[in-house]
């Protein structure tokens, strides 16, 4: 500041007046590459809950398939039960019952080959969304590795500005390239 001829100035003022007149393009790029990165890194950070939430409901998803199978084969057990207390009665009932227990019998028979399918069926599909929920864990577990490394990397960064020491910027972008591969495995369910 000036007043009267007398100039103060501090160092902050000090340091922006000699970046301005020397030209620390150093310091600008490593900037703009750590913007990049955190931008790149929250889109990571989407990515990675957004398969998280679907991981969830397809879990979800298969947990209400198994509970259907599972009443399926509950009912394919009462209709055996009948099926056997038919039997059971075609032994000791007398030859004028015998033709509607051998129709229940039968009919309980033709029951269950439906009651299995549609439970068969229920088992698949609860197989199915374990099997997406899976891959979608596992892509989960990509993204969030890849945006751990960029906030590695953007942490570095600032490291590399503070201590202008060289092999911190060459971390940086070491650092960048692995989480952006990472990312990119993520992107392409490897």
């Amino acid at each position: 500041m000036s007043g009267h001829g007398f100039h103060v100035h501090g160092p902050h003022d000090h340091e922006l007046e000699h970046a301005a007149q020397h030209g620390d393009s150093h310091a600008g790029q490593l900037a703009v590459v750590t913007a990049i990165l955190a931008t790149v890194g929250a889109l990571f950070g989407y990515m990675g809950g957004a398969t998280q939430a679907n991981a969830g409901l397809f879990k979800n998803d298969a947990a209400i398939k198994k509970t259907e199978a599972s009443n399926q084969w509950n009912y394919y057990q009462a209709k055996s039960s009948k099926q056997n207390l038919s039997e059971l009665a075609l032994e000791l009932a007398p030859e004028s019952r015998k033709q509607f227990y051998q129709d229940e019998i039968k009919r309980y028979k033709g029951e269950k080959v439906e009651i299995k399918a549609a439970a068969d069926k229920l088992e698949a599909q609860a197989t199915e969304f374990d099997k997406k929920s899976d891959e979608q864990i596992h892509q989960h577990h990509r993204w969030a590795q890849a945006t751990t490394a960029l906030q590695i990397a953007i942490a570095m960064a600032a490291i590399a500005l503070l201590t202008k020491r060289k092999w911190s910027e060459y971390l940086v972008y070491g650092l960048s390239a692995i989480g952006i591969a990472t990312g990119v495995l993520a992107w392409f369910h490897i």
